[in-house]
């Protein structure tokens, strides 16, 4: 039984994930569109991003999170020709 509930919670952050990519390609789109280049609006969401993060976490939470996308980015997981929403 616990396991049902385990891959319920997967599928809802999954979901969840999606959501989030859309509405932030979306915003990303309306920035391009305004002429914000790419690394002004990039570091602005980094940063925004980290912001929430440790308002609602902590300053712990924040730093493993970069270091998860560090090691994502070195993996070459994040390249744009290979990553699928």
């Amino acid at each position: 039984m616990d396991r049902g509930i385990s891959d319920i919670d997967v599928l809802i952050r999954e979901e969840k994930r999606l959501s989030a990519v859309e509405s932030y390609e979306d915003a990303w789109a309306e920035g391009r569109a305004a002429g914000i280049e790419p690394d002004i609006m990039a570091e602005a969401a980094i940063a925004t991003a980290l912001g929430e993060l440790m308002r609602s976490n902590s300053e712990a939470s924040a730093l493993a999170m970069l270091e998860r996308m560090r090691e994502r980015l070195i993996a070459g997981e994040l390249d744009p020709e290979l990553m699928v929403h």
